[in-house]
């Protein structure tokens, strides 16, 4: 089942003879259970596509559809609304709470979100895959980037998203943990149905995608030949 499309996506910054073309005709199809990998280099334009997928930013031309939902019909609210409860993001910067705990983070995402999260066995064996378990009483100014960047993605889980939208979510990580992020996402796709893109330049991540599209000076096309060569 599809569960978003971005469709002849164009996204343009800066006015006049500063004006750049970002992202350009993009068209793009995530299904429920699959993986999306989405490589390219910096500047490429790929977390630019994220936060448009996410509805974070709007493109200048074309539209993004979420649950058969047309995001530019939608009111400010109902696209918040949208994202609290369908989608899980996983950005560069963390978005960690600097005042609070780890443990305090998935409080807080509690009361904003009161149902249909992780129950508190899933969440412990989540924070145990991800070896967060001994971080819970740590601030974020006192965890490590990659200690940061795992909070970040079981953060992103605990809601049980439809979607989850991920940018670099293994950059800060070494190999061993990058295979068992990657085992957490395709276990996430397969039992939970849910739609997981990831745009990285790390092609550690290509042998647990479904789809691996690459992206380059803001155009985007299928290219499986990148899976094979991750092996």
């Amino acid at each position: 089942m599809t569960t978003l499309k971005l469709n002849n996506i164009d996204k343009f910054f800066g006015v006049d003879s500063s004006r750049v073309q970002v992202l350009k005709n993009i068209n793009f199809t995530a299904k429920k259970g699959e993986i999306n990998l989405v490589i390219g280099p910096s500047g490429s334009g790929k977390s630019t596509f994220l936060t448009i997928a996410g509805g974070l930013q709007t493109p200048s031309d074309g539209s993004v559809v979420l649950e058969g939902q047309s995001l530019k019909t939608l009111s400010n609210k109902q696209r918040d609304a949208l994202r609290l409860n369908k989608i899980g993001f996983i950005l560069q910067s963390y978005n960690l709470i600097p005042y609070l705990t780890v443990k305090e983070q998935f409080k807080l995402v509690k009361k904003i979100k009161k149902n249909h999260n992780l129950d508190d066995h899933s969440l412990n064996d989540l924070m145990k895959r991800l070896e967060i378990s001994n971080l819970e009483n740590k601030y974020p100014g006192e965890l490590s980037g990659g200690q940061s960047q795992r909070v970040a993605i079981a953060r992103a889980l605990y809601t049980k998203p439809d979607i989850i939208l991920a940018d670099e979510p293994t950059a800060a990580l070494d190999s061993e943990r990058v295979i068992e992020v990657g085992k957490i996402f395709q276990k996430l796709a397969r039992e939970q149905n849910t739609a997981v893109i990831i745009v990285t330049h790390d092609l550690r991540l290509a042998k647990f995608a479904d789809k691996v599209y690459e992206i380059m000076d803001g155009s985007m096309n299928l290219n499986n030949e990148l899976k094979k060569k991750a092996g």
